[in-house]
């Protein structure tokens, strides 16, 4: 990164401040990079639109350190999910069942329900304290990717009551405006739908009172007046989208609309034999749902686009703002590579590979979910079943496909495919030491499993996957096993390996300011390390434990000491639970996105 800049040059410009762009921003922001940020609406969002952020993104928020901000506006928690069908005397309630089941090994197994504007403002703040801001109401009106110099891009952008206007150079562009993309339909590529408007929704958000007895909970409810799904929501407020047309209806009309009263009027007939009526309304909306993916998401890895702007479905199984929050992710520390030299431009196409293959995952599975529960109403055994870790040899489709399911809309089930990141038998680097596929139950692709330790500077408990926060460093884990002769001379040389002239470490070597109050990179802001003792915290002296250069990551050793009741009887279960025996330990290598 340059340490100034041309005038009117940007290292990006970012389009639209939903939740893709405001990822993104942040991200670029935390890291030193100059960015031209804009929206083309007047104020942040006030009301509605999306309020779910499932257990994964959770996970992301607490690494990047807002989650605090984000549970401060006091959101809904929703632990379990209530099932309602067609009884005898209107609907009745026939399951209740975890969001996040027990067989998903969840931090945070809840998903976490606050409308879009206070999520909004936690990027919107943290920008402003890294000198970004939104450019608002702008709107971008052109650009190009003139293929030469340090800024190629060039962008047109303008005021949205068209009176200033201005030119910007900058190195990227980036399209996060949403399902109606100026930027994808400039660039030519097309959406492909696999349902196209197969629903018309009504959604409101309000203050009711009712005898419905779930209220509080998340519902998906099935009468023969209609469906609705119910959202609790902070400040007492509900959340209920009202199916007011399907594509399966004989006169349907993709273009249908309601009233606020109409919509009342039918969520009234679906709740009978309960009661509900509205304090006040704070937001409501009638639009179409329809499946569609976009063919591609950058021609040139200079223009990209991401979330909605990709990738559209219903809103069921509350995906949209999870979705974008990882493509963000996902692009940002590999631009960032990139720009600091640590990474050739090639690694941009994985943002392509990776994302477009989860989005196309989400839309089979967003319409495997629309129909998980109105083919049949399940049993009482494949209710107990699907939420128990029973063998594959006793689960039916059903079962399966719910546990499937909840992997997924957790954010736990997401897999990246083999890549240059991504290891694989067939990878480029091989050596007998690798344990991918063998000796261990981690996977690359997937997330880093949680696990507890003891912080030996402190004795404090701790998560041990977010105590490196997402800093665009490659996180390494030593899990070092027992205190032991032979490995301590297998630390010895590997921290005598690190300090060499051509150790990767060394090649990519940028000591911070100040080494000694530097946490997580004293060497290089590419490589944090972590080292793992399957020993008691009383028993470990950094001292005479960490060797070499390694004893500048004194913040960052731990006492694998803490019980887990995954891996019971387990003397180490940190350890225990990424595949290490308790004497010999391993090396763990985890992407800046948390994921193996």
């Amino acid at each position: 990164m340059p340490s100034s800049y041309p005038p009117d040059c940007y290292d990006i410009v970012i389009v639209g401040a939903g939740p893709v762009g405001l990822m993104l921003s942040t991200s670029l922001a935390r890291w030193g990079y100059k960015i031209k940020h804009i929206d083309n609406r007047a104020q942040p969002t006030a009301t509605g639109r999306a309020d779910g952020i499932q257990p994964r993104s959770l996970d992301l928020l607490r690494n990047m350190g807002l989650k605090r901000a984000v549970m401060a506006h006091d959101p809904a928690r929703v632990y379990e999910v209530a099932f309602w069908d067609p009884g005898a005397n209107g609907i009745m309630r026939t399951g209740t069942w975890a969001s996040c089941p027990a067989f998903i090994d969840a931090r945070y197994p809840f998903t976490t329900l606050l409308h879009q504007g206070h999520i909004e403002r936690v990027f919107l703040e943290d920008m402003k304290k890294n000198g970004v801001e939104v450019q608002r109401p702008w709107t971008i009106t052109g650009f190009e990717n003139e293929g030469k110099g340090t800024y190629p891009v060039r962008v047109e952008i303008q005021h949205v009551d068209g009176g200033a206007r201005e030119t910007v150079r900058a190195k990227y562009l980036f399209g996060g405006e949403g399902a109606k993309s100026f930027i994808r339909d400039q660039l030519g590529i097309a959406v492909r739908h696999k349902d196209p408007i197969a629903y018309v929704w009504g959604v409101m958000d309000g203050v009711v009172r009712t005898d419905f007895p779930d209220i509080k909970m998340k519902c998906t409810i099935h009468s023969d007046a209609g469906s609705i799904m119910v959202i609790p929501r902070e400040d007492n407020m509900v959340r209920l989208y009202i199916q007011i047309a399907s594509s399966s209806d004989p006169d349907f009309n993709p273009r249908k609309t309601a009233t606020e009263g109409e919509v009342m009027a039918a969520a009234k007939k679906i709740l009978a034999p309960y009661t509900i009526s509205w304090d006040r309304v704070e937001w409501f909306s009638v639009y179409p749902i329809g499946q569609g993916i976009a063919d591609r998401y950058t021609l040139d890895e200079r223009v990209f686009i991401g979330g909605d702007a990709c990738h559209t479905h219903s809103p069921k199984a509350g995906q949209g703002m999870n979705t974008a929050f990882l493509d963000a992710a996902n692009l940002a520390w590999k631009l960032h590579h990139v720009e600091s030299g640590l990474s050739p431009r090639s690694v941009l196409s994985t943002y392509e590979s990776e994302r477009r293959h989860i989005a196309t995952e989400l839309l089979a599975f967003d319409a495997k979910y629309a129909a998980l529960f109105s083919a049949r109403l399940p049993s009482v055994s494949e209710v107990s079943a699907a939420q128990s870790s029973s063998s594959a040899a006793e689960e039916n489709a059903f079962v399966k496909t719910f546990k499937e399911s909840c992997a997924f809309t957790s954010g736990y089930g997401v897999a990246y495919m083999p890549n240059v990141y991504n290891h694989s038998p067939a990878h480029g680097a091989q050596h007998l030491l690798f344990l991918t596929g063998t000796g261990t139950p981690l996977v690359p692709g997937r997330i880093l499993p949680p696990a507890t330790v003891t912080r030996v500077v402190d004795a404090n408990a701790v998560h041990l996957e977010h105590e490196i926060p997402l800093t665009g460093s490659f996180r390494i884990f030593i899990f070092a096993g027992a205190l032991s002769p032979p490995t301590q001379k297998a630390l010895s040389d590997l921290a005598a390996s690190l300090a060499r002239p051509r150790s990767f470490l060394a090649r990519f070597r940028k000591p911070a300011r100040d080494g000694h109050h530097e946490k997580f990179t004293p060497h290089s802001p590419f490589f944090s390390f972590a080292l793992v003792f399957a020993a008691p915290r009383s028993k470990i002296e950094i001292r005479e434990r960490v060797p070499g250069l390694l004893a500048a990551y004194r913040d960052t050793v731990y006492a694998d000491d803490v019980s887990d009741p995954r891996v019971p009887g387990a003397a180490a279960a940190a350890h225990a639970k990424m595949g290490f025996g308790g004497q010999e330990g391993g090396v763990v290598v985890v992407r800046p996105d948390g994921i193996l």
